[in-house]
């Protein structure tokens, strides 16, 4: 555990040292309706590098489904559809982290995981967060490093 938090420390440091004064940035904003109005971005594109803001696995009505393996792609396929956007695939993460209110749907939400992935897992951590935002079980966000073609 502790070498998996030098390891994620390590990651964030790489990542802020890509921040500086003369990379560009570009923003990506959802198109979800009332989306324009909440205060973060979907991600942020700096050079090769996607940061991607957390996503809830929440369904239309705003809410958590009944079934957990579908809120678990719900949140899955927000990461996903940040990344096509800029012409990446779930492959291109390199670090993700799960903050789940019920450390009990571990398995459950690794089922679902693994199927969204071809080759190599992104490193990744999986953190009781207590309650979160609308009831969700899960906020999933990452950084993905798009590969040269």
């Amino acid at each position: 555990m502790k070498l998996r938090a030098i390891a994620f420390i390590t990651v964030l440091l790489v990542s802020v040292s890509a921040f500086s004064a003369d990379t560009d940035r570009k923003y990506i904003t959802s198109s979800a309706p009332g989306a324009s109005s909440l205060p973060f971005s979907d991600g942020v594109l700096v050079g090769n590098t996607l940061y991607i803001a957390g996503h809830l696995g929440l369904d239309k009505t705003g809410k958590p489904p009944a079934a957990v393996t579908d809120e678990v792609k719900n949140a899955l396929d927000g990461i996903k559809s940040v990344l096509e956007g800029e012409g990446m695939t779930m492959d291109d993460l390199v670090s993700v982290q799960v903050f789940c209110s019920d450390v009990s749907l571990f398995s459950q939400f690794n089922g679902v995981y693994r199927t969204y992935f071809h080759d190599h897992f992104p490193a990744r951590a999986f953190l009781g967060s207590g309650t979160l935002l609308f009831g969700a079980h899960f906020e999933v966000m990452g950084i993905a490093v798009k590969r040269a073609k």
